[in-house]
């Protein structure tokens, strides 16, 4: 077994990883990039890519069904699911590439193939061919879909969405497990695709939404197209002759039996750490197991050992994880000098139809505060019913006596704009009336944004009650 002697080992080669390498290569240490599995993030692999390439096919066929809303027939509407995933696998094949591209061009001196476990807080062996002394170390392995235990009996009728993105063709029916980003988007999609579907929630929740009112509108658009199923109580599946017999009782305590092809389980991911032995590595972990860290420097206590990415359990998403990978390199090659990174305001997007998004503080997290609330139905919003895609709500949440915007929920049509503008404004700590002072063009759906800036003012300067229809209220604005 050779030994090999570092300033900084990164252990794990995805979106967190690849970014804290190079910033800790910045400080011009010797850093070592240790990896176990193949290379290509969980985004470009597993995650964001090819979930929006599935999205996007969906989208396809829901249009051109959708066509006869604007006049425009189009005929019956075939969808070839062999097409359909041989797009999908190709192009995302392309963007691994890419990935893979960029680990190769790093020096193979600096690169290191095997699973690492700590020995002690400044030392790890990989697989059994090599010990690694690192002055400091960045943990950055990332995450795996959760697979519950009760289910593993179905063998290869139980999927995940690592899975799915292999499959070759689409299947007749999914039970989906799961109703929060990723069951939403991947049980909509398939919907779209002509695979019967149904998505089942243990909660009266969907997504990552706290807002009461903005539920209730998400879920009149999204439970009025597919079979979504909330507050379920009981869910059992077994094998049977061609695929799995599920049996699922709601609320009411009725049991439905039920034959779908494949169950596909997508209640969240779990955090990689149970091959790291982190009882050797001398940190506080919390009841998860997750070390304790600090998430302006990321670093573990008061240790060597930075952590960043999704095996922190924080915020799940890429550009959070480049961000915390940002900051947990750069302050591990520059130890012991450790130094608050910058950590943007919250920003999530989920990309059903409509697209539900969260910016800044959540509802939930707010409304013990009592702020100024401006909101906004697309219902008879101009673009949006020109565009025939009229649904959804968007809340906005200001401080009272500053006008600051402190967040919003929404969902609604491109949510996914509207909500980068809003991050933008809550992170350059703008205010309701600053807001309001930029410019709106006509017709946008970004004219929703004044109207709920008009209501949130009226809240601030006079404290009174909405305006029903105000000029920027009505259908053309």
């Amino acid at each position: 077994m050779k030994t090999i002697d570092v300033d900084v080992a990164v252990i794990g080669a995805g979106s967190a990883g690849l970014t804290a390498f190079h910033a800790a290569k910045s400080h011009g240490v010797k850093v070592l990039l240790i990896e176990r599995g193949p290379y290509g993030t969980t985004c470009a692999r597993v995650g964001c890519m090819p979930s929006k390439l599935l999205i996007a096919a969906a989208d396809a066929a829901h249009h051109a069904t959708d066509a006869a809303g604007f006049g425009v027939h189009a005929g019956p509407v075939r969808i070839d699911g062999t097409a359909v995933m041989a797009r999908v696998r190709a192009e995302r094949d392309r963007f691994v590439g890419f990935v893979v591209d960029g680990v190769e061009h790093i020096d193979p001196a600096d690169r290191l193939v095997g699973n690492a476990r700590f020995l002690g807080p400044q030392q790890l062996q990989v697989d059994a061919h090599t010990i690694v002394n690192a002055a400091r170390i960045v943990i950055a392995t990332g995450s795996s879909p959760r697979r519950p235990a009760e289910l593993q009996a179905l063998g290869d009728r139980l999927i995940d969405n690592e899975q799915l993105f292999n499959w070759t063709s689409l299947p007749a029916s999914v039970a989906v497990l799961g109703a929060g980003a990723v069951g939403l988007e991947l049980g909509q999609a398939l919907h779209r695709l002509g695979v019967r579907v149904a998505v089942f929630g243990r909660g009266d929740h969907i997504g990552p939404l706290s807002d009461p009112e903005v539920l209730d509108s998400a879920l009149d658009c999204l439970g009025g197209e597919f079979d979504l199923r909330l507050g379920n109580q009981r869910f059992d599946a077994q094998r049977d002759d061609d695929g799995v017999l599920v049996q699922s009782a709601g609320k009411d305590c009725v049991v439905r039996s039920e034959h779908f092809s494949l169950v596909l389980a997508a209640a969240g991911r779990a955090p990689n750490l149970a091959d790291l032995q982190l009882d050797r590595s001398g940190l506080a972990l919390d009841a998860h197991g997750v070390p304790l860290f600090d998430r302006t420097t990321m670093q573990c206590g008061s240790s060597t050992i930075f952590i960043a990415g999704d095996v922190d359990a924080e915020l799940p998403l890429l550009h959070e994880a480049v961000d915390q990978g940002r900051i947990a390199g750069s302050n591990a090659g520059g130890f012991p000098d450790v130094l608050a990174g910058l950590r943007r305001t919250p920003l999530g997007v989920v990309f059903c139809d409509p697209q539900i998004a969260l910016v800044g503080q959540r509802y939930s997290a707010l409304v013990a505060q009592k702020p100024a609330i401006g909101s906004v139905s697309f219902a008879d919003q101009g673009r949006s019913r020109v565009i025939r895609q009229n649904r959804g709500l968007l809340r906005m949440y200001a401080e009272r006596g500053s006008g600051r915007l402190l967040g919003a929920e929404m969902a609604g049509p491109r949510a996914e704009h509207l909500a980068h503008l809003l991050a933008w404004a809550c992170q350059s700590r703008m205010t309701v009336a600053q807001m309001l002072d930029m410019p709106f063009y006509h017709p946008v759906i970004e004219e929703g944004i004044r109207t709920a800036l008009r209501r949130l003012q009226d809240q601030l300067d006079k404290d009174v009650a909405d305006i029903e229809h105000c000029a920027d209220c009505t259908p053309g604005m």
